[in-house]
């Protein structure tokens, strides 16, 4: 047997970047050799081993056949007369599939092994498919997407922008779970050009399958598109971020519906709808705040028992510059607000009435609210 490290690790080496973690591909074994040698098998659709000492996952080499719908519509064939080639020939990009042996003390050695000339399209900064399989694993489609916004120099071959809107013709992006959907939308809008990846889904049309109706009308619009990009440009990598700014001319009940579909966490669900509202408020409001307005949007974002989150909500409509000065300035004097005093206020037989406590805060609030936006 032959133990070969393969895909993002050597891509990475030559390009500089950090290796995080490698993926091992063995040939010529079979499972029986594998746990005799103190592999543990944890693969469910196809041989993959954890090493006795490490941990790091080990998969024979294998090849596949389509026999369904999705990315889990495969069979796979591991067999130690597999070769690495036919190995690599599976992969989606040629920039993908390469290897390079690893010795038995876990050292890369000789040279690099590229059939598919994976080497030229990386210093050529090309994604281009290696086989006519590629079109039949829906995934791949968002791992492009996904690799456009972290990789923004690279282009897409044409021949590989063809095979993207076949799987979309196809219909098979329907047949991809939910998580999975939101696993490669996460990890591309927090790279470094997450437009990059609304741009594939728009160009290959995919993003009326995966994206929120509104997004995808509003990214047909190049105005759309410029303000989004100014706007991505100045924010740090959040995700909670990111997704509000993509999100913030959408409906509160549309983006829960959507993060429904892509099974997006409820935090970040959350802080994009109470963005959007937010967005709506300031339009409706032309900067001239009621305090009872102010006040509605404060109990809608909890900043009583979130006030972190209230000030990153605030903090990113100024970063895009949105003017919000009074709102903050409203928050902190609320925030302020000496609750025993606010108690001490309430007739005494009332103090054990929720409501009637409740109606005491709500008082004060908006009377701090409205001393603020009259300062």
């Amino acid at each position: 047997m032959k133990i070969y490290a393969v895909g993002g690790a050597i891509r990475d080496a030559l390009m500089g970047l950090p290796i995080h973690d490698i993926d091992y591909v063995v040939v010529g074994s079979s499972v029986e050799e594998m746990i005799s040698k103190g592999f543990r098998p944890v693969g469910k659709d196809f041989p993959v081993f954890l090493h006795p000492e490490t941990q790091a996952e080990y998969a024979l080499a294998r090849t596949e056949r389509k026999t369904g719908k999705g990315y889990k519509g495969f069979h796979f064939y591991a067999d130690p007369s597999v070769t690495l080639e036919q190995d690599l020939q599976r992969r989606d990009l040629t920039i993908n599939a390469m290897a390079r042996e690893v010795n038995s003390d876990g050292a890369l050695v000789g040279s690099i092994i590229d059939p598919y000339n994976g080497q030229d399209d990386l210093a050529a900064k090309i994604f281009r498919h290696v086989s006519d399989a590629f079109a039949e694993d829906p995934l791949r489609l968002l791992r492009i997407a996904r690799f456009a916004a972290r990789f923004p120099a690279f282009k897409v071959a044409d021949e590989t922008m063809l095979a993207l809107k076949v799987i979309v013709q196809s219909g098979e992006l329907n047949a991809l779970s939910a998580e999975r959907i939101w696993q490669e939308l996460a990890r591309g809008l927090i790279a470094s050009k997450p437009m990059h990846m609304l741009q594939i889904l728009l160009d290959t049309g995919a993003a009326r399958t995966i994206l929120s109706p509104t997004v995808n009308t509003q990214l047909a619009q190049e105005e759309f598109r410029e303000e989004l990009i100014t706007h991505l440009d100045s924010l740090g990598n959040s995700l909670d971020a990111r997704c509000a700014i993509i999100l913030m001319h959408v409906p509160a009940a549309e983006i829960r519906s959507w993060a429904e579909h892509v099974r997006m966490p409820i935090e970040t669900r959350d802080f994009c709808e109470i963005f959007s509202e937010l967005i709506a408020f300031l339009i409706k409001s032309k900067d001239a705040f009621q305090a009872i307005d102010v006040l509605a949007w404060f109990n809608r974002a909890d900043v009583w028992r979130k006030p972190a989150r209230g000030q990153a909500l605030l903090d990113l409509a100024d970063t895009i510059g949105l003017k919000v000065t009074p709102l903050i300035q409203s928050m902190r004097a609320v925030q302020a607000l000496n609750t025993a005093e606010i108690i001490a206020g309430v007739e005494a037989q009332d103090r054990s009435n929720g409501e009637r406590i409740g109606s005491a805060f709500e008082v004060a609030r908006l009377a701090a609210i409205t001393s603020a936006l009259d300062a």
